[in-house]
């Protein structure tokens, strides 16, 4: 009996620091790797330049994080140069000439309106989480709201007046369904969009905090053979 209380309470100590330990080293490792991806972009690039082309003595290998630096600093003076008259001149006539391409013009536009999405000024994509009928009556699925369907969609279903719901599958949210459904069937959630997402992605486990109490719980599973 003194044995199994042991083991009982190892296993419960060991999954208690799988918990603390598990996203805290993913984190790490995922932005440690994509730190080396974005670095390793310019590193050798610039390292080149301001070695040999320049002459300047900064050692015999790339310094880590050089090409980093350079590529924000980058992406920042496009953004500025951009802002002003000239600048959007430009980028005008470069979008006017990559827009007449076959092909590369549908991959242009494509990534240029997803990177609008999440990166310009409505970058908002996910206006409110929802609940609506999925996928039968009765069963109900968390949606995000993205907008209110205009367009072909909407003509086509004429006087039903519908909204773009985006549904993620669980527990990989990088893959879901892109659903039109009635204004009138969706039940607006009082949860943050985050709180909604650590919802699906958790598989129901955690309850997430309201807008209004902002408190969370975590639901434990239920023994074999009783109810929840």
């Amino acid at each position: 009996m003194k044995n199994s209380s042991i083991v009982k309470k190892f296993r419960t100590y060991f999954g208690t620091g799988l918990l603390v330990l598990v996203p805290f080293t993913l984190t790490v490792y995922i932005i440690s790797e994509m730190f080396l991806v974005v670095d390793g972009i310019l590193q050798q690039f610039v390292y080149d330049i301001l070695s040999k082309k320049i002459g300047l003595s900064i050692g015999d290998a790339p310094i880590p994080g050089l090409g980093f630096i350079t590529l924000i600093v980058f992406i920042t003076i496009v953004g500025m140069a951009t802002r002003n008259y000239f600048g959007r001149q430009l980028v005008h006539f470069g979008e006017y000439i990559v827009k007449r391409i076959p092909l590369i013009n549908r991959i242009y536009i494509t990534i240029q309106q997803i990177s609008n999405a999440f990166f310009g000024e409505q970058r908002e994509v996910f206006k409110k989480a929802v609940l609506f009928e999925y996928p039968r009556k009765g069963v109900y699925s968390i949606g995000f709201f993205t907008q209110d369907t205009r367009g072909a969609v909407q003509d086509a279903l004429g006087e039903i007046d519908v909204v773009s719901i985006l549904a993620f599958t669980t527990p990989n949210p990088t893959s879901g369904y892109l659903l039109f459904v009635p204004k009138n069937e969706i039940i607006e959630l009082d949860m943050p969009v985050e709180e909604a997402l650590k919802l699906v992605i958790s598989g129901g486990t955690i309850s997430p905090r309201t807008k209004e109490t902002g408190q969370i719980e975590i639901f434990e599973a239920a023994p074999k053979g009783q109810a929840l």
